[in-house]
C-alpha cells in the first residue's frame, strides 16, 4: 500500500503537470510530426514524469515499489486523468 506521504507526492505531482500543461503542450507540439496526436504525445509526456518520479521517490528509499504498490498508481492516475486532459486540451501552447 502506498504511504500518505507517497500519496500526496503523487497527488502534488499531478497538480504541478495541471498547473503547467502548456508546457507540456508545447513541448509535445515540437514532435507533432512523429506523434500525430499532440494531446495524446502531451499526456504521455506528463504520465511519463509522473510516473518516473514515483518510481525515483522509491530508488530515493532505496527500495522497489510492489506490484500493489503500482496498481494503486494507475488508480489515482485514471482518477485523475480527465483532469489531465481536460488541462492539455484547454491548455494554449
Amino acid at each position: 500500500m502506498i504511504s500518505v506521504a507517497t500519496r500526496s507526492f503523487i497527488d502534488s505531482l499531478v497538480d504541478y503537470y495541471i498547473s503547467e500543461a502548456s508546457s507540456y503542450k508545447q513541448m509535445a507540439k515540437s514532435y507533432a510530426d512523429e506523434a500525430g496526436d499532440v494531446s495524446a504525445a502531451a499526456f504521455g509526456i506528463i504520465l511519463g514524469s509522473i510516473y518516473s518520479a514515483f518510481i525515483q521517490s522509491y530508488t530515493n528509499l532505496q527500495q522497489k515499489p510492489s506490484l500493489e504498490d503500482i496498481h494503486e498508481f494507475t488508480q489515482i492516475i485514471k482518477k485523475r486523468a480527465a483532469q489531465i486532459k481536460r488541462s492539455i486540451l484547454d491548455a494554449t501552447p
